[in-house]
């Protein structure tokens, strides 16, 4: 992120304004370049500059000391290293075998020629495919493995590498709750919409990561907390000694509330910074991230919002309501998703397709940004990146172009 101050005096806001870019990464391994503004020059930025605090001759923001604007700057925003990347998780797409080659390829490469610990699923390195090769025998001894729910590799990780599709990059950030170090995607997948590199030139573009000064994409993420009021559920659970029960959740792409298996509408009531806003009836409702606007989201209507936007999408799924429209909210703000008390039946939750759960009477559900992105290294820049993949991957406004008219005279006959 960019942290951006401004200096104030009197009732004139000050011309010199400082851009402190930070990020908190384990081991202090990564960070982001610092930069100062020029007094006389303005600065661009995707969403605008720095908006003014005084409007007129007598009106003003109140002023609040400890506020800090978060913005991001596409031009300077681009990773750096403050020491060496040592270790590096490889995520690779399970049960299929076209990964495998690759796979030890990139394993291979990084052990024998760039000398990195890799770390990579219990999983993997059991399959068969792997276990019986006996060339990559002496690679596969020095892998390090972990098993997804078991051993926590949050502290110890520089570099994630995914190969496969986009589901690939959500289990990646599933796997940190917290911090996430910067994620290099490679298209071995089906649709690779956040997936820019191509594998045929592995080796150049992972040297380029390690020297540095490559450009990334902060996705933001969600950070759901679902609360389960056990009281009531008595009934079904007698011996519940905790009235309420937590889960708390990092989210790449969307929170899903939908009807589940029940024929009934799903009706379910939609809060923002604790304000009622109003009841979704129909299938459910889709809250994303602006990555994820391109996702379910996309599928349900909704437009199509750039990473680098600060925002949360509230999209309903086939609303029993013609004036229901998806909506955009800031991303500072506090979503909150309950049954309605006069709900036929229950809600199901997912978290980015995974950890699927039912919602009763009582259970809330509460949503905002959370403050640890997902870094997303770029293989050109953020902005040619996303069009490149709507072009490529989602073929965005691909049409037969209009032949043009032979002369003027042409024209003038057409229209008579």
């Amino acid at each position: 992120h960019i942290e951006l101050t401004t200096q104030q005096s009197g009732s004139h806001t000050n011309n010199k304004t400082l851009y402190r870019k930070k990020t908190k990464t384990k081991n202090n391994s990564t960070c982001l370049m610092s930069s100062c503004s020029s007094p006389h020059r303005r600065a661009h930025f995707l969403h605008g500059p720095y908006p003014a605090t005084h409007f007129g001759p007598k009106a003003c923001i109140l002023p609040n000391p400890t506020s800090v604007m978060h913005i991001q700057d596409p031009a300077s925003q681009r990773l750096t290293w403050n020491k060496p990347p040592v270790n590096v998780l490889v995520i690779r797409k399970i049960r299929d075998e076209s990964l495998v080659e690759p796979f030890k390829e990139l394993c291979r490469f990084l052990v024998e020629e760039k000398q990195m610990m890799v770390y990579v699923e219990r999983r993997v390195v059991d399959d068969t495919s792997l276990s019986k090769d006996e060339a990559f025998g002496s690679i596969r001894n020095q892998l390090c493995t972990f098993r997804e729910g078991y051993d926590d590799i949050s502290d110890c990780i520089d570099l994630i590498i995914c190969l496969g599709g986009d589901g690939t990059l959500l289990y990646a950030s599933s796997l940190f709750q917290g911090s996430v170090p910067p994620v290099m995607a490679f298209h071995l997948g089906s649709l690779g919409f956040l997936t820019p590199f191509k594998f045929e030139s592995y080796k150049t573009e992972v040297a380029k990561v390690f020297e540095g000064n490559a450009a990334i994409t902060l996705r933001s993420r969600l950070k759901v907390k679902v609360v389960k009021d056990m009281l009531q559920r008595t009934s079904l659970q007698p011996y519940s000694q905790e009235p309420q029960q937590q889960q708390q959740q990092e989210v790449l792409n969307e929170v899903v509330v939908d009807r589940g298996p029940s024929s009934y509408l799903s009706n379910v009531d939609l809060y923002l910074d604790g304000r009622l806003i109003t009841s979704v009836q129909g299938d459910g409702v889709i809250v994303s991230t602006p990555t994820g606007s391109t996702a379910y989201a996309a599928a349900a209507g909704a437009s199509m919002i750039h990473p680098n936007v600060p925002a949360i999408m509230v999209t309903p799924i086939c609303p029993h309501s013609l004036s229901f429209r998806p909506i955009v909210v800031p991303a500072g703000v506090e979503l909150m998703i309950t049954l309605s008390p006069d709900a036929r039946n229950t809600a199901w939750v997912s978290f980015d397709g995974r950890k699927r759960q039912e919602i009763h009477h009582g259970d809330c559900i509460k949503i905002t940004t959370s403050c640890y992105p997902v870094p997303s290294i770029c293989c050109h820049d953020l902005v040619y990146d996303w069009f490149e993949s709507l072009a490529q991957c989602l073929h965005w406004n691909v049409r037969k172009r209009q032949a043009r008219l032979a002369d003027v005279s042409d024209s003038s006959d057409t229209e008579n």
